[in-house]
């Protein structure tokens, strides 16, 4: 295969739609904006959001509680999930993300203490239940925070 032998997908690649360039074209006269009103005017369109004056949706709904934008959000595993893994494996987050348990980390992870654990596991996490905690060491293993 040589450079000069390379071409995109059948179908991938489309030509330009040429706005504004005659009556031929398609899109001549109004290129595909209608006739007047704000969208039809030239410069920037509206924000996202807007409603044509009326009070926009995201206003008019009631807002209710506090939300803290600088918490500490933690993706969670149960103990149970653990047991996905070999007796005296290393459990990281990267070994979690692969096995499929975790897919967004967020600020890290979280151990939960739902279900049973069976194996003897090193698990390396972000933050543990105080009943998790127990579960792991109980089963022989270890739980190290990072």
């Amino acid at each position: 295969m040589k450079l000069h032998e390379l071409s995109p997908a059948p179908g991938s690649v489309r030509d330009v739609k040429r706005i504004g360039r005659g009556h031929g074209s398609g899109q001549g006269k109004t290129a595909g904006k209608g006739h007047k009103g704000q969208k039809a005017r030239a410069g920037r369109g509206m924000r996202a959001g807007f409603e044509g004056g009326q009070m926009p949706l995201h206003r008019r709904i009631p807002k209710r509680g506090f939300v803290n934008n600088f918490a500490t959000i933690y993706a969670t595993v149960n103990v149970a999930a653990l047991n996905a893994f070999e007796d005296g494996a290393v459990v990281d987050v990267e070994a979690m993300k692969n096995a499929g348990l975790v897919k967004k980390t967020f600020d890290g992870v979280k151990i939960l203490a739902n279900g049973t654990l069976t194996k003897k596991l090193t698990v390396k996490a972000a933050a543990y239940s105080e009943a998790a905690k127990a579960k792991i060491e109980a089963a022989g293993g270890k739980a190290e925070v990072i």
